[in-house]
């Protein structure tokens, strides 16, 4: 688990993050709230967690994406009071008995808790791609492409990352115009799959370009599909797959 942590403090915190993420900062109410910051095209650049310190926000991010997203909500920053700075705190995950000091994900009840303190807590890392395949939770760096992947599509509202009745935000008009305007052509879903092939191999369905594969676990995976292709047997590499809808 490739994650780090920076610390947000400065008197107008809280309404520099409201302007700029997906969620609805009134939300976070002493645990972890999860988020996305969009292109001004609407368009997924990171996602993390925003953890209530009291005094302070830590934000929880892959570290892949950590400096361009800092970089950028240092751009947005302008004479705003806040300052961010890297913390040197431990990022735990688990599931079952809870930590002292531990947070909920919010995203799926599956997911367990996280944990942030000088020294990592105990906790069963493992398995996390069977449970981030059956309940369709993507990933950045795998499914979650910068400047590529659109949330709804991403199912950020299923997961908790996105609040609607918000007020305006980076990307908010393109997010509530797919939202409310058009319904959603493509996607992540969990599939069942016979066989294995990499990520990020092209999905078929008789003949006809359908979708992409990527993460894999236990006869399922996450596959980003056409709807309008996604019938019956369609085939990845060496593999076959079929999406049972609902």
């Amino acid at each position: 688990m490739n994650r780090v942590l920076y610390q947000i403090g400065g008197a107008d915190r809280r309404s520099f993050l409201q302007g700029l993420i997906t969620n609805d900062m009134a939300a976070l109410d002493g645990g972890a709230l999860y988020a996305a910051l969009l292109s001004p095209q609407g368009k997924y650049l990171a996602d993390f967690f925003v953890i209530d310190r009291g005094d302070h926000y830590l934000l929880d991010v892959a570290e892949d994406i950590a400096a361009p997203l800092v970089q950028r909500l240092s751009m947005y920053r302008l004479r705003a009071d806040v300052a961010i700075e890297p913390s040197d705190l431990a990022v735990s995950r688990g599931r079952g008995a809870m930590p002292a000091g531990a947070v909920v994900d919010p995203r799926h009840p599956a997911l367990g808790w996280r944990h942030y303190a000088q020294a990592p807590a105990p906790g069963t890392d493992d398995g996390w791609d069977a449970i981030r395949v059956a309940h369709c939770i993507p990933e950045s760096g795998i499914e979650l492409i910068p400047n590529e992947t659109y949330i709804l599509e991403a199912g950020f509202d299923r997961l908790n990352g996105l609040d609607f009745r918000k007020g305006c935000y980076v990307g908010q008009e393109v997010t509530a115009r797919m939202k409310h305007k058009t319904e959603l052509r493509k996607g992540f879903v969990t599939v069942e799959i016979d066989g294995a092939a990499p990520v990020g191999s092209a999905i078929t369905a008789e003949g006809k370009p359908a979708g992409t594969l990527f993460t894999q676990a236990d006869g399922r995976a996450i596959a980003y599909l056409r709807f309008d292709r996604a019938k019956g047997e369609m085939t990845a590499g060496d593999a076959s797959l079929r999406w049972i809808e609902g």
